[in-house]
C-alpha cells in the first residue's frame, strides 16, 4: 500500500498537518484517538469518511516518521 496516495500535507489545510486525502482529518488526530482507545470499529463509524485502508496509510505513515527520527534516551531519574 502506498500511503502517499491518502496521506497528504498541504500549507492551506491544518498549516500543513499530514491529513487523510480529502479530508480535514490529521495523522496525529486519528492516532490519537486509539491512543485514547478508540477500536478501528468506533472510529470507522464515527468518522464514515475514513476507510480501512485509510487507518493502515495512517499507521504506516506514523511507522515512516519513527523510522527516520532520532531518539534520546532519557535516563529513569527524570520520569
Amino acid at each position: 500500500m502506498n500511503r502517499r496516495e491518502r496521506i497528504h500535507s498541504d500549507p492551506e489545510i491544518l498549516s500543513g498537518k499530514p491529513v487523510v486525502k480529502g479530508t480535514r482529518l490529521s495523522v496525529d488526530f486519528i492516532l490519537s484517538l486509539f491512543a485514547a482507545g478508540r477500536s478501528e470499529h468506533q472510529v470507522l463509524e464515527n468518522y464514515p469518511v475514513l476507510t480501512r485502508e485509510d487507518l493502515q496509510a495512517v499507521f504506516a505513515f506514523a511507522a515512516d516518521c519513527m523510522q527516520t527520527e532520532a531518539f534520546h534516551p532519557i535516563p529513569m531519574e527524570a520520569v
